[in-house]
C-alpha cells in the first residue's frame, strides 16, 4: 500500500510497519542537486525509535538506502527511491487485534475498508513507522530549501498542561532552531522540558500516554509564495501535517486564539524595515490570503495520546460480535511529541518545497543548486 503527497514535487510512501521495508519515491527534483546523505542519517537519527525512555523500545537503525535517482551524489532524471529495511519486527504481539481492535486505533475502520487485505502488525501502514521514510525525503527538501536561504526548525511546545518557551513570531532565528535541535528532549527551555518529562513518566507508571504540540516555523520565505482559497499554504501545508499519525489539529499564527480577539488586537499593523515591508506583529503566522508575506511562517500541530496503552479497555470481537477486553501488548511511545518534532520539519519542508517548485519565478533558485 502507498499514499501520496504533492504537485509539483511528488511524495509516495510506501510500505507497512512489520513489511521487509519501507519506503519513499520522489518525483520532481531537479537534475543535478547535490544531496548530502550524511545529513539524512543524521536528520533519521533525530526520530529513531530505541534512543529514549520516552520512546518505544523498538530498536531499528533506520539507514538508507538509495535504489535510483541519485549518481555521485547527485539528483538524476529520474525519481529518487529509497528504502529503510525493518530489522525488529515482533508481529505475534498483534495476532489477536485482527478480531479486537484497538480502541482509538485504525484497526476497525481499516477492516472495514479493506479486509484482511492489508498487514496490520504494528499499525501497518498507518503507523508512525512510515514516517522514517517520510523523514527521507523532508531531509533532502530542507537541504534544498536551505541553499535558498530558508530555514526550518520545530520544538515540542507542550505535552499535556505544561508549555514550553514559544517562538518569537517576530525575532525567531535560526538559533532557535538549533537550541532544540541539539537537546535530546527538543524543547527551548530546559526547565520546562523536564517538567514534561515528570508527566509522561506518570503516564507511563501508570500504564497510560499523554498528547502534546509541536511548534514548527520556516523563516527565509519571500513574500507571494501561495494563492487563494484551495492553492493557499495553509490548506497544502495541512495535507501533509495531517498525514502524519496521531496529528488531530494544525493552527497557523495565533490559531484558535484569534476567535476570542476583536479585530484591532488580531490585525498585524504594516511597517517598513528599510526597504522592505514587514509587519510589528505577527498574529498572522507568516500567511495572509493563503500567501507568504515574508514574515516567520508559525504553525503548530496537536497531537493525540498514543492509543496503544497498557490499561486494559473495552473492545469487540469483530468475529463473535462480543464486548471483550482489550490489554494491548507491544513497543510503543508513551508520548509522539518527543520524536514528532524533526517528523513535522521534514513535512513542513517537503509542503513548501513543492509550492516553491510551482513558482516560475523561484524555480531558478533551485535549479542553481546544481551549478
Amino acid at each position: 500500500m502507498s499514499s501520496s503527497f504533492g504537485t509539483n514535487l511528488r511524495v509516495t510512501i510506501s510500505g507497512g510497519s512489520h513489511e521487509p521495508h519501507i519506503g519513499v519515491t520522489i518525483a520532481g527534483l531537479p537534475a543535478g542537486i547535490p544531496i548530502d546523505l550524511d545529513r539524512i542519517s543524521q536528520f533519521l537519527a533525530r526520530r529513531a525509535p530505541g534512543n529514549s525512555i520516552f520512546a518505544t523500545p523498538r530498536k531499528e537503525p533506520d539507514i538508507p538506502e538509495i535504489i535510483s535517482g541519485l549518481e555521485s551524489g547527485r539528483t538524476t532524471n529520474q525519481p529518487l527511491i529509497a528504502i529503510i529495511r525493518n530489522t525488529n519486527i515482533r508481529s505475534q504481539d498483534y495476532g489477536a487485534l485482527r478480531d479486537v481492535p484497538r480502541p482509538g486505533h485504525a484497526d476497525y475502520t481499516a477492516a472495514v475498508k479493506y479486509g484482511g487485505s492489508v498487514n496490520m502488525a504494528g499499525g501497518g501502514p498507518f503507523s508512525a513507522r512510515l514516517t522514517a521514510p517520510l523523514c527521507i525525503a523532508g531531509a533532502i527538501a530542507i537541504q534544498l530549501l536551505g541553499g535558498c536561504g530558508i530555514h526550518l526548525g520545530a520544538h515540542i511546545y507542550s505535552v499535556g498542561g505544561i508549555q514550553d518557551r514559544p517562538f518569537d513570531p517576530v525575532r525567531v532565528s535560526p538559533a532557535d532552531f538549533a537550541l532544540a535541535q541539539n537537546r535530546a528532549f527538543p524543547v527551548l527551555d530546559e526547565a520546562q522540558g523536564e517538567a514534561m518529562g515528570e508527566v509522561i513518566r506518570a503516564a507511563m507508571t501508570d500504564g497510560d500516554s499523554v498528547g502534546g504540540v509541536v511548534e514548527c516555523c520556516a523563516l527565509g520565505l519571500p513574500a507571494g509564495l501561495g494563492g487563494p482559497m484551495y492553492d493557499g499554504i495553509e490548506g497544502r501545508l495541512s495535507q501533509i501535517f495531517f498525514g502524519i499519525p496521531a496529528v488531530k489539529g494544525v493552527e497557523f499564527g495565533n490559531g484558535f486564539q484569534c476567535a476570542a480577539l476583536f479585530g484591532s488586537q488580531n490585525n498585524d499593523a504594516f511597517c517598513m524595515e528599510g526597504q522592505t515591508v514587514r509587519t510589528v506583529t505577527n498574529n498572522h503566522g507568516g500567511i495572509l490570503g493563503g500567501i507568504s508575506s515574508g514574515m516567520p511562517l508559525i504553525c503548530r500541530l496537536a497531537f493525540k495520546p498514543t492509543p496503544s496503552i497498557y490499561r486494559e479497555q473495552s473492545s469487540v470481537s469483530l468475529s463473535r460480535g462480543t464486548t471483550e477486553r482489550l490489554q494491548v501488548a507491544g513497543r510503543h511511545d508513551p508520548c509522539v511529541v518527543v520524536r514528532a518534532v524533526p517528523i513535522v520539519e521534514a513535512a513542513l519542508g517537503i509542503g513548501l518545497l513543492d509550492l516553491f517548485l510551482g513558482e516560475k519565478a523561484l524555480q531558478q533558485n533551485i535549479v542553481n543548486l546544481a551549478n
